[in-house]
């Protein structure tokens, strides 16, 4: 037994099944899932199970049946798609139909939708029950799987990561997008699910780092340099430097290193305070 990581039409992630044998990559494999039969893609090399993982499993390499048979039904998927689209139109449902998808043995539909409030279903289940002796299964999706499932350009020009490489949904959070410098901009912060983009979390750790060797925003810093105290306005992690407005009304870009602490007033004024005391002539009991 080997273990092969496949993936499905509508995802990237990675399903790890356990095989009698070791299919080559790309190779398109009919897989016993949750759901039932499917066809899936191999897409890595073969590995030893490990005795603490369950596993689903490599039923045999697909056939040209098999093939068109997923292809006939995927068609059938998209007809009752479009079906149920128009129906939910018709009955002002407030709901997306993302997808139908037939398990190849075509004992159960799937349909994925997404909603923004709980609904009734209950006509629609009845327009799939009259097309299909299959069990209908309805499971409500977040935007995130929806783009995903869906599949579209992010901001980068790409396509977006959730439908091409990524395996799970990170919590991504308005932090990284501080840490990183980035204009608070929601419309450039948000993906096209209209959430928090996924890739703020990929270089986060990065800038956490180089945080560490920066001092912190509105702090009061003076330049070994030049001599000039003033407030850090902006930070800039990846060139080492920060932004000074000084107190004579210029901006300064310096690097951090060439930075040190301003001396706090009120110590400041303790030190001078302590030192007047200090230079008293002493009592006439000296």
């Amino acid at each position: 037994m080997v273990v092969l990581p496949v993936r499905f039409e509508r995802s990237p992630r990675l399903h790890s099944m356990q095989s009698e044998e070791a299919h080559a990559v790309g190779t398109k494999v009919v897989v016993q899932g949750k759901r039932g039969p499917e066809v899936a893609t191999v897409r890595g090399e073969p590995s030893a199970p490990r005795p603490t993982e369950r596993y689903g499993a490599v039923l045999r390499a697909a056939t040209t049946e098999d093939l068109e048979r997923w292809e006939e039904l995927h068609r059938a998927g998209e007809d009752l798609k479009w079906l149920l689209r128009a129906r939910a139109r018709e009955r002002q449902l407030p709901v997306k139909l993302v997808a139908v998808e037939f398990t190849l043995d075509e004992s159960l539909v799937t349909v994925s939708y997404s909603a923004d409030e709980r609904i009734e279903l209950t006509g629609l289940i009845g327009e799939v029950r009259a097309h299909t002796r299959a069990r209908v299964n309805f499971a409500a999706i977040g935007p995130r799987e929806q783009a995903q499932m869906l599949g579209t350009l992010g901001a980068c020009g790409r396509e977006n990561c959730s439908s091409t490489h990524l395996q799970e949904f990170a919590p991504v959070s308005i932090r990284m997008a501080r840490d990183q410098q980035l204009p608070l901009n929601p419309e450039k912060l948000s993906g096209p699910c209209g959430r928090l983009l996924c890739c703020l979390q990929f270089e986060h750790t990065q800038y956490v780092d180089l945080l560490k060797n920066l001092p912190r925003k509105n702090a009061k810093v003076c330049h070994d340099g030049s001599g000039a105290c003033g407030k850090v306005t902006k930070l800039h992690p990846l060139s080492g430097t920060v932004d000074v407005f000084t107190e004579q009304g210029m901006l300064l870009g310096v690097p951090a290193t060439e930075l040190r602490r301003a001396p706090d007033e009120g110590s400041t004024r303790a030190a001078g305070e302590r030192g007047h005391k200090s230079a008293r002539p002493p009592g006439p009991d000296a």
